[in-house]
C-alpha cells in the first residue's frame, strides 16, 4: 500500500474528515484492522488566512512547497493539498515535489462527469468562487461552472471562516445556502461543487433538490484509490501511477 501524504490544517476542521474517510475507506476494502500509510503537515491556519487576506500566495506558495517537500521526504507516495481554495497554488507544488499531486478538482470533475453532468454551481471562498483557478481547471474537462452574486459570494465565504472553520454549524446558514444553491439551479447549474473542504460540515444533497459533489469525500477517496492501486505487496513507488 502506497503512502499518502497530506498538507492540512487548513481548517483542521476538515483535516480530521481526510482522516476518517482515508482510514475508514480502507478499512471497509480490506477488511481487518487496515487503515492508511499516513504523512500529514498540518499547517496553522491563521498564517494562511492572514496571507490570504494580504494577497501574499507567493508567501502562502513557500510554505506549501515546504510542507510537500517534507512530506516527500517523510516517505509519502502522493502529496494532497486538504482545501480547494489554495490549489490555485496546485502547479508550483506540484513542480517542487516528484511524487504524484492528486488535485481536487481533478476527482470532483470525474464524479461530476461520471453523473453526466457539465454545468454545475460552485460554492467556496471567494478566492475560489471569483478567480479563475478552480473553474479554469474544471473547464478544461468540459464542465461549466455558475458562481452566486457578490452578495451571496460574501455570504458564504463568511459562512466558512466565521463559523465553519470554528466548528460552529447553524440552521440559519445552512437555509441561507439552501437558497444560494436554489439560486445557482435557476441559472442552469445541474449540481452543486461544494468547493470548500468545510462545506460538507454543514450541507449535504439530503438538503438540496439536486446532485451535490463533497470535494472532501472525493479527494480522500481518489488518495484511497492511489494508495491501493499497487497492492500491498508492491510498496514501490511510480510517478507514472494516476488516482484510479
Amino acid at each position: 500500500m502506497r503512502t499518502i501524504g497530506l498538507i492540512g490544517g487548513m481548517s483542521w476542521e476538515s483535516t480530521s474528515l481526510y482522516y476518517q474517510i482515508i482510514n475508514r475507506e480502507v478499512g471497509r476494502r480490506l477488511g481487518g484492522l487496515h487503515s492508511a500509510p499516513f504523512q500529514l503537515v498540518s499547517l496553522n491556519f491563521e498564517d494562511i488566512a492572514s496571507r490570504q487576506r494580504a494577497g501574499d500566495w507567493s508567501g502562502m506558495s513557500a510554505i506549501l512547497v515546504d510542507a510537500a517537500r517534507k512530506l516527500e521526504r517523510s516517505g509519502a507516495d502522493c502529496v494532497l493539498i486538504g482545501t480547494n481554495t489554495m490549489h490555485k497554488l496546485a502547479p508550483d507544488v506540484d513542480a517542487a515535489v516528484d511524487v504524484p499531486l492528486l488535485h481536487i478538482a481533478d476527482a470532483t470533475a470525474k464524479a461530476v462527469l461520471d453523473a453526466g453532468l457539465n454545468k454545475i454551481g460552485l460554492l467556496g471562498t471567494r478566492f475560489t468562487m471569483e478567480q479563475p483557478f478552480y473553474r479554469t481547471h474544471l473547464a478544461g474537462h468540459g464542465i461549466d461552472c455558475v458562481v452566486p452574486s457578490e452578495e451571496e459570494r460574501a455570504e458564504v465565504h463568511r459562512i466558512i471562516f466565521e463559523e465553519l472553520c470554528k466548528g460552529q454549524f447553524n440552521d440559519s446558514s445552512r437555509r441561507a445556502l439552501q437558497e444560494i444553491c436554489s439560486g445557482l439551479a435557476e441559472q442552469g447549474a445541474q449540481g452543486i461543487v461544494l468547493g470548500c473542504t468545510e462545506l460538507c460540515l454543514i450541507i449535504s444533497e439530503s438538503d438540496l433538490c439536486m446532485p451535490c459533489f463533497d470535494t472532501t469525500s472525493l479527494h480522500a477517496l481518489a488518495a484511497v484509490d492511489f494508495a491501493l492501486a499497487a497492492g500491498p505487496e508492491d510498496p514501490v513507488r511510480s510517478a507514472s501511477c494516476t488516482p484510479a
